[in-house]
């Protein structure tokens, strides 16, 4: 028999095993919730599939945000950041150090969306006719969703590399360190892909880029 793991949102992820009788009698995380993400991994390692759900409690939406902007819009993000986590079930032996789980989610998701982008910007290179910008003078009175559109396609037309460093430290408040170790780059290459990162968000946005990254950054 098998039995279905299921993710936060109710999509199913795996098929497993039934749990034999020595796996029932197995020691399982009482209070998942207050264990250390190593403690997770560990527990996970063995099958459990509580720690499972609390890994993806902790991390799915994170995940989720960084697809969606890595991607520039919601499309597929969902089904990148389910990938992300059926990776961590399938290899969780691939992790070593259980305490870095975040940073490893963070990266297996941001070089899938990096990949899906590359081989949907091929596919439709030809196809999608040049549509003429119409930007707003600063003295408009934006609203939150039109600045939100707005540096959203600025974002999205950053270098790869660009965009997921200003992703993960700007959007989801990481250090320098934590995305230099993400992105497997040093901390002065991250300080040089965010230096660049404003310097293009600048020159696209005028005067407005840091009102409106701001802004977007307080909703």
């Amino acid at each position: 028999m098998t039995t279905t793991v299921y993710n936060l949102i109710g999509v199913e992820v795996a098929q497993l095993p039934e749990p034999g009788i020595a796996d029932r009698i197995k020691p399982r995380l009482v209070h998942s919730a207050a264990a250390t993400d190593q403690e997770l991994m560990a527990a996970l390692r063995t099958g459990d599939h509580t720690a499972f759900a609390e890994l993806a409690n902790r991390y799915f939406a994170q995940a989720y945000r960084v697809a969606w902007r890595v991607l520039g819009g919601p499309a597929d993000a969902e089904d990148l950041a389910q990938e992300a986590f059926i990776k961590l079930w399938q290899a969780p032996h691939s992790l070593r150090d259980g305490a870095a789980v975040r940073s490893w989610l963070m990266r297996v998701v941001t070089n899938l969306a990096i990949d899906r982008k590359r081989r949907k910007q091929l596919q439709t290179f030809d196809s999608v006719p040049d549509i003429a910008e119409e930007r707003p003078t600063p003295e408009d009175d934006l609203s939150r969703d039109q600045v939100a559109n707005e540096v959203d396609a600025a974002i999205s037309r950053l270098p790869d590399r660009q965009r997921v460093a200003l992703v993960l430290t700007y959007f989801e408040g990481m250090t320098n360190q934590q995305t230099a170790q993400i992105m497997d780059l040093s901390v002065d290459a991250v300080e040089s892909l965010l230096s660049r990162a404003r310097r293009n968000l600048k020159s696209q946005l005028a005067e407005r880029w840091r009102y409106m990254l701001d802004e977007l950054a307080r909703q």
